[in-house]
């Protein structure tokens, strides 16, 4: 699972650590972000997360061990807007504690970082409206949501764009919204049951890129690329391709490491320097599309999942090594829950 990490700096490595592996590269670069601001304040970030995107009282445990560990602040991105709301604010009485990607119900959180997912919701499903017309002659026929699970507050919120695109077109009809359970099976399998249950689809909706590499993976398979106009959410080198040739027509793409990195710089101003952080920082997002990926302002931001080792740092895609001179790791220590 793509949560499925533990990372942290360590004095005598100077370095970011990675334990295990993540299937997920957007995952990767906010970690990086974070470990490359730690490593500029001179600061421990350490990673805690539960084994599953799912496991919410996971989270809240390793929320909890963080506080009682000695966490000056804390930088979380929450599995559930319900579940962890609580728990958040409790936390959020001892620390300050700044929540990127994915907001919970908290009224204590010194800050949310993230992507305006509305909006990212409403810009990827008129993309998708706006090419069914061009094809068709005029904004009608089926569409439908692939949603990677329930939960995240982030994918609610770009459903839910998608739903306000959708409803203000009356030749428009969306004909199913698929629930995941945050595996890339599953999404394959929403993906090839939807192509085959409406044999009419013109457009297929995914909320996170696990949907777009099984839609992507569903259209090649089906020969329907060029009959379904599939846009998705974030970016790896198997989406870019997907792109490159057709078979997705466009990608919605964030800012990973902005989010990790200034998340942990704000977690140490509001600690240290007793900062009142700004409530919400829209980290931005950008559609792409073949006509303008190659761009450069477009590459600068596209996420490419192979690790390049900087000296043990990880660094995926938008590369920024920790500095190879020395470094002198003391307290505070800013945790990132994921």
């Amino acid at each position: 699972d793509h949560r499925d990490l533990h990372l942290s700096i360590r004095r005598q490595r100077q370095m970011c650590i990675r334990d295990r592996d993540s299937t997920s590269p957007f995952w990767q670069i906010v970690l990086d972000g974070g470990c490359t601001a730690g490593a500029e304040l001179g600061i421990e970030v350490p990673l805690l997360g539960p084994t599953s995107e799912a496991d919410i009282a996971g989270q809240i445990n390793v929320l909890e061990d963080a506080v009682a560990g000695g966490a000056d602040a804390i930088v979380i991105a929450a599995t559930s807007f319900e579940g962890l709301g609580a728990p958040i604010d409790e936390a959020a009485k001892s620390v300050p504690v700044v929540v990127i990607d994915s907001i919970a119900d908290s009224k204590n959180h010194a800050s949310f970082m993230t992507t305006n997912n509305v909006e990212g919701g409403r810009m990827g499903c008129q993309h998708m409206v706006d090419l069914i017309a061009e094809k068709h002659g005029a904004p009608e026929g089926e569409v439908a949501i692939v949603n990677y699970g329930a939960g995240p507050s982030s994918l609610r919120d770009r459903i839910q764009g998608c739903n306000e695109v959708l409803d203000s077109y009356p030749g428009i009809e969306l004909v199913a919204t698929k629930v995941g359970d945050f595996t890339t099976t599953r999404q394959l399998n929403d993906s090839l049951d939807l192509i085959t249950t409406f044999p009419n689809l013109r457009g297929i909706f995914d909320d996170a890129l696990f949907g777009g590499l099984g839609t992507g993976q569903a259209l090649k398979e089906t020969g329907k690329a060029d009959d379904i106009i599939a846009v998705t959410f974030d970016s790896s080198d198997e989406l870019i391709n997907y792109i490159n040739d057709g078979t997705l027509k466009g990608l919605i793409i964030q800012d990973p490491w902005g989010m990790g990195n200034m998340g942990v710089k704000a977690a140490f101003d509001a600690s240290q320097n007793g900062k009142v952080l700004a409530p919400f920082v829209d980290t931005g997002a950008t559609l792409v599309t073949k006509a303008n990926i190659n761009d450069a302002a477009i590459d600068a931001k596209l996420i490419i999942s192979e690790v390049e080792d900087l000296k043990g740092t990880i660094s995926i895609g938008r590369p920024k090594p920790i500095s190879s001179g020395p470094i002198t790791f003391v307290s505070p220590k800013v945790f990132i829950i994921l």
